[in-house]
């Protein structure tokens, strides 16, 4: 996947006309080229023109007649071909899920029982939603019918949106019963947060000794948001990205200082502390002693 010093995040307000729900075909505005993510819902609707998505870490294909369901806040690209044809329906949390007052990042951790609406959007990563003909034709009608009442809303016509919304990701829902019921019974979205904090832990492990170790080069370099990636270390390790770096930066530091004879100033740089004082500051702050005291004392010096 594409990756960027920095991932924008867009709410409705900038991508669509309207603050609840918005569809668009190609011609209303142009397809984002570049790794983005969105504080909604969206579902990318492929009406010619094969191509890939790049969603989380994995890049699928995307192929015409598929559909692809975006959490909020996942990173994400589809690279559409110049001549391809596609629809984009955007919509907020409130829009589909009114009952449901959970935090957008917490999305996935939502039991398929409670908002089987949601399936699509959870399996994204492990799914391709690619229709045949006779189905994607009546998701066209769906599109089409969509669209119409959009341009031209009058009292009721939000009930109507979202009644068709919900046919649509029923209908996909149907066609694919079976594999998301078997990913939601494996636990399929828990595991891919493992998999991606697994990806952080090396990442950091490998430029521990980097002082420009930070949240938005770690989570580009592991195709995270900042969000999700501090979001999910207080969720499953319970600290913050700055908490995790110090932690494992101290360990290296007490392993070089009493397995080897380095001076304090190499150690502190090899632990990726650019500046000698401040590194003996923390130390002293964990441990209770500065980091040559240290040594000498637990080596009986």
């Amino acid at each position: 996947m594409p990756s960027s010093p920095r991932v924008p995040t867009y709410g409705m307000q900038q991508r669509s006309e309207r603050a609840d729900f918005y569809i668009r075909d190609k011609r209303a505005r142009s397809a984002e080229t570049a790794l983005h993510r969105h504080e909604y819902f969206q579902i990318q609707i492929n009406l010619g023109g094969d191509t890939v998505q790049h969603i989380g870490h994995v890049e699928r294909p995307f192929p015409r007649n598929a559909l692809a369901f975006i959490l909020p806040h996942r990173m994400h690209l589809i690279p559409h071909p110049a001549d391809g044809n596609f629809m984009v329906i955007n919509f907020s949390q409130t829009f589909l899920l009114p009952h449901l007052p959970c935090d957008p990042l917490d999305l996935e951790d939502v039991s398929i029982l409670l908002a089987p609406e949601l399936s699509p959007f959870r399996f994204q990563e492990h799914l391709d939603f690619i229709l045949e003909d006779g189905p994607f034709a009546e998701v066209c009608t769906l599109l089409q019918r969509m669209a119409q009442l959009d341009r031209d809303r009058q009292f009721g016509t939000r009930e109507v949106l979202k009644g068709l919304l919900l046919q649509l990701i029923g209908t996909v829902c149907g066609l694919y019963a079976e594999p998301l019921k078997t990913l939601a019974d494996s636990n399929a979205a828990q595991a891919s947060r493992r998999d991606a904090l697994t990806r952080m832990s090396e990442y950091v492990r490998k430029h521990l000794a980097d002082p420009d170790l930070s949240l938005k080069t770690v989570a580009a370099a592991t195709y995270l948001s900042p969000t999700y990636l501090t979001h999910w270390l207080r969720k499953e390790i319970g600290k913050t990205f700055s908490e995790l770096v110090l932690e494992r930066r101290m360990h290296m530091a007490r392993s070089q200082l009493l397995n080897g004879t380095r001076p304090v100033g190499e150690v502190a740089r090899l632990c990726g502390f650019a500046d000698e004082a401040y590194f003996s500051r923390r130390f002293r702050q964990i441990h209770g002693l500065p980091p040559g005291q240290f040594r000498r004392e637990q080596l009986g010096e």
